[in-house]
């Protein structure tokens, strides 16, 4: 590779993987796509970033189900979803965003959210997010303020993090399901924030 090239992000790479295998015959981007869609679809039975989103919607909405979230979250969680590995719930406030990263190979709360995303497991992620994560963040279009404390967490085969977005300003009065839509994957790693109402 020339010193000349460019860095390019994991959404960039996985593009360029894609195309590649594409050209030569061997996926359609009709398929990645169905099956991108498939694996992130909303699913009643099983892990997946909707479920996630249940689960983050009901705590911004039950003070009670919050409080089992961050003391007890493997048995909180396991009334959607059983959980087979040890999993921590971050909190995010006005002061401290939490990021999730795995620095060894690709360890995500698959129990919950289903499929990390392909960027999840790239080295370019697991390496710099922990070196210089507000940069890594702002690729993101997460802009941490200065005055807030970024705290990375390494995810291990033993330990498992979901971190608990805020919840939007002006959602006071919506109910869970439509708090669940603003709830985004990225928003559960640390890597986006919740949608705006």
């Amino acid at each position: 590779m020339s010193d000349e090239t460019p860095a390019r992000t994991p959404a960039e790479r996985a593009e360029i993987l894609e195309r590649h295998l594409h050209d030569h015959g061997h996926v359609h981007h009709d398929d990645v796509d169905a099956a991108v869609a498939a694996a992130e679809a909303a699913a009643d039975d099983g892990p997946s970033p909707a479920l996630g989103a249940r689960v983050v919607a009901r705590a911004w909405a039950d003070a009670d189900f919050r409080h089992r979230l961050l003391t007890d979250p493997v048995a909180t969680i396991g009334e959607y979803q059983l959980q087979t590995v040890p999993i921590a719930v971050l909190e995010n406030t006005a002061s401290v965003h939490n990021v999730v990263v795995c620095t060894l190979c690709s360890c995500y709360p698959s129990g919950l959210l289903g499929n990390p995303p392909t960027w999840y497991k790239s080295f370019e992620y697991r390496s710099r997010v922990v070196r210089e994560p507000r940069a890594v963040l702002a690729e993101f279009g997460v802009d941490v303020d200065p005055d807030v404390e970024l705290r990375v967490h390494d995810s291990t085969a033993e330990q498992r993090y979901l971190v608990l977005p805020l919840r939007p300003a002006g959602t006071e009065d919506w109910d869970e399901r439509r708090l669940a839509g603003l709830v985004t994957r990225n928003s559960m790693i640390g890597t986006g924030l919740a949608l705006p109402p």
